[in-house]
């Protein structure tokens, strides 16, 4: 696994060459170290979770910085939010000297907020995922993308019990006082159930016995630490009263099969959730082959009090949408298409494209047969 291997290494790289510089967030585990050390092998790296390391920083970093070979790469810098200012100051004695400082953090929005606040024009901001399954052919929906599971996939149960035990104690006691952990990590295992569906904030309050704001706070710590999104309904309102509550989906169709028990693919075929993850999943890759390109997400649904409802809309920018329906079947039927077909009648003055991705199987020709007049296509998704 080549920093190669990841679509974002080329971004990383050209920014690098432009911006004194660069932060790399996302979830733990994902691959940003590796990714940096691969593009950067000659960079002096420091690892900031050391205790007596984060301690020296602390009493005094613009010694810690000023004792350091550019370029460097500093690991979890969110452990250590006083240096942000001072490297900002540093930057500003030499504005010409770029790739220098190559960052790394696991909580988004805390380092977004230091980011913004003391380099605002220094730094290029990317995100990284785990591996897409444009990325890496072992990429699934049972085991997900995270590197040390494609590694070793007899071992994932293992792994993912180790991260989450690892993600609680770290991520979540850092972001926030979050006194039950044992609470917080049902809440993660009862909103794996509620994948893929509307936001229902009182029905996850309510048998977790939390409150509703509670439940807006843990939500955001799963966001700003990587692990979810959250897809907001499409916002134009081609004639219909639309519903507002948002979807949520993990990131990592792995990490939910992890939390709903599944764990080999006679299971994933028969769960009941099996369409709830392929949706996920393709939630996800939309998200990854967008995000590692530096590309805005953009992603949406729609949905109406009339019932009427398409899984995803990609908003490509001037005006230009994709409608996209996941569904989980090997063999795609005309009726799939039918939904899209429905909401690209009520905006004739659009540019949109509809797309049907479906699990790899037979090839789609009654489909495209009967949706052709539409502008509707099939294409496969992935195997188990």
């Amino acid at each position: 696994m080549s920093y190669s291997t990841r679509i974002l290494g080329s971004e990383v790289l050209r920014a690098a060459k432009a911006f004194p510089a660069l932060l790399l967030t996302g979830p733990r585990r994902a691959g940003k170290t590796t990714l940096l050390r691969k593009v950067f092998p000659k960079a002096q790296y420091h690892l900031l979770e050391d205790p007596d390391l984060v301690e020296r920083i602390q009493s005094d970093p613009r010694s810690f910085l000023e004792s350091l070979r550019l370029p460097v790469i500093l690991d979890e810098i969110q452990n250590t939010p006083e240096l942000p200012s001072y490297i900002r100051s540093l930057i500003d004695q030499d504005p010409g000297k770029v790739g220098g400082w190559l960052l790394t953090g696991s909580q988004e929005a805390p380092l977004m907020q230091g980011i913004s606040e003391s380099m605002a024009g220094r730094a290029a901001v990317f995100q990284l995922l785990p591996f897409s399954v444009e990325e890496h052919r072992k990429v699934s929906l049972l085991h997900g993308g995270y590197p040390e599971v494609l590694q070793q996939p007899d071992t994932a149960d293992l792994w993912f019990n180790s991260y989450l035990q690892t993600y609680l104690e770290r991520d979540v006691r850092a972001l926030t006082n979050v006194r039950d952990l044992a609470t917080f990590r049902r809440f993660i295992a009862v909103l794996a159930t509620r994948h893929g569906q509307l936001l229902n904030r009182s029905e996850l309050a309510a048998p977790l016995g939390i409150t509703v704001p509670t439940i807006n706070q843990w939500l955001s710590i799963l966001e700003v630490t990587g692990l979810l999104t959250v897809v907001q309904p499409y916002y134009e309102n081609f004639g219909k009263r639309l519903l507002k509550s948002p979807k949520v989906y993990f990131n990592d169709s792995g990490l939910v099969c992890h939390l709903l028990g599944i764990r080999d693919t006679v299971a994933l075929e028969s769960s009941p959730f099996l369409g709830a993850l392929f949706e996920g999943w393709v939630a996800s890759e939309i998200s990854k082959a967008r995000l590692f390109r530096s590309l805005p997400r953009n992603l949406y649904f729609f949905r109406d009090r009339q019932g009427l409802e398409v899984d995803f809309l990609l908003d490509r920018g001037n005006g230009r949408l994709c409608l996209l329906e996941a569904k989980s079947t090997r063999t795609p039927r005309p009726r799939d298409g039918l939904a899209m077909q429905k909401l690209l009648e009520r905006m004739p003055d659009r540019a949109a494209e509809a797309f049907v991705i479906h699990r790899v199987g037979n090839e789609p020709e009654a489909l495209t047969e009967g949706v052709r007049h539409a502008g509707i296509h099939c294409i496969p998704g992935l195997a188990l």
